[in-house]
């Protein structure tokens, strides 16, 4: 009796050993496939890094909040379909993450920045490549620049200008196609906003008379560097061509 209890003893703990303690041939299979598969870096991470390399001190009181995550830069232009003999205008191009692949679609962009800092790094970035004959670059506030001929405008606009820019842009002759612009969460609602709405406003009114307007996709604020404090959303903006036959300041002096 004593001899049988030892004996189940010892394989109940045999049981139990092979229970806990991994398969050798499993622990195998694992170390090889682990040494044999290297590590893909996807776009996202790239584009992390090109960020983090950058190393500059961004001012958020000028807006400069990039935009770092390639998933919504390449949603921005595949939203635009832009042609190869499109000539685009971006502004607020920061350090060139959105430019460069904007570069790749149109046959020229120009970029409005009113850092100089900003413009160097965004020169760096092309200088040397075929991309470089492509870009041209306007140094200062675009509301106070006199905006050249473009067909689209793709844009990740200080927030502070959305306004202005949006009138500066549907007044602009001659008429361009779309734009494709990344506002505040809430100035973007206002844009689509319909009569009784809560965010109803002259701006409702004004940019729906000039234009069609829509929301294209939210956008989060970690997907920008330094985050901002607000959420946003990129909107679609296409001009009404022939315009409606009024006089827009008599118009916007009477909303008032």
């Amino acid at each position: 009796r004593v001899w049988q209890l030892r004996t189940r003893v010892k394989l109940r703990f045999l049981r139990e050993c092979t229970r806990t303690l991994p398969n050798p041939v499993f622990l195998e299979h694992r170390a090889r496939k682990t040494a044999t598969m290297p590590k893909v870096k996807t776009e996202r991470t790239r584009q992390h890094e090109v960020v983090q390399r950058q190393n500059i001190a961004f001012r958020t009181e000028l807006g400069q909040h990039i935009l770092k995550n390639p998933l919504v830069i390449n949603g921005m232009i595949e939203k635009s379909a832009i042609r190869p003999t499109d000539v685009v205008l971006e502004v607020g191009p920061g350090t060139g993450n959105m430019t460069v692949k904007l570069l790749e679609k149109a046959k020229k962009v120009i970029a409005c920045e009113v850092d100089t800092r900003l413009v160097a790094e965004l020169q760096k970035r092309v200088q040397g490549t075929h991309l470089h004959s492509k870009l041209h670059i306007i140094v200062g506030d675009v509301l106070k620049s006199e905006l050249p001929f473009f067909d689209i405008c793709v844009a990740n606009l200080p927030y502070q200008i959305s306004s202005p820019f949006v009138f500066k842009l549907l007044l602009h002759r001659p008429f361009f196609r779309c734009a494709t612009l990344m506002f505040q969460r809430e100035f973007a609602q206002r844009l689509v906003a319909k009569p009784g709405d809560k965010l109803y406003c002259r701006l409702s009114v004004n940019t729906q008379l000039l234009a069609r307007v829509d929301i294209l996709m939210k956008v989060g604020k970690n997907n920008f560097r330094p985050p901002p404090k607000v959420e946003s959303s990129v909107v679609r903006l296409e001009p009404r061509n022939p315009p409606p036959a009024i006089n827009f300041i008599e118009w916007d002096g009477l909303l008032r």
